[in-house]
């Protein structure tokens, strides 16, 4: 399954970074490709094409804070964890996101 997600702390540094890491290493362990977006202290950096959007079966965002461009993601089907929760339960995130979705 292609999955996209965005991740998003307040401070935009240390949580964001650890959310990427532990999503995309959950979402290889499961079979899953996946590109995550961060939006942080940095800016947006690994920004998703609008064509890496239209492909994704569902999107996730790990955040804490609002999603610049949140627009984008109009139509899919997404699910919304605090970052917190990516960090400590990648796993129950990832099936989270293969079982459901809310269309924003």
């Amino acid at each position: 399954m292609k999955i996209i997600a965005v991740c998003a702390c307040p401070t935009g540094i240390a949580h964001t970074y650890m959310a990427q890491a532990a999503l995309e290493k959950a979402a290889k362990a499961m079979g899953h490709e996946i590109k995550i977006e961060t939006q942080g202290a940095m800016g947006i950096e690994n920004e998703l094409s609008a064509k890496e959007i239209e492909d994704a079966v569902v999107v996730i965002f790990a955040v804490g804070v609002n999603v610049e461009g949140e627009e984008r993601f109009i139509g899919k089907p997404c699910i919304t964890v605090e970052v917190g929760k990516a960090i400590e339960n990648p796993f129950g995130v990832i099936e989270k996101a293969e079982s459901k979705g809310a269309v924003l």
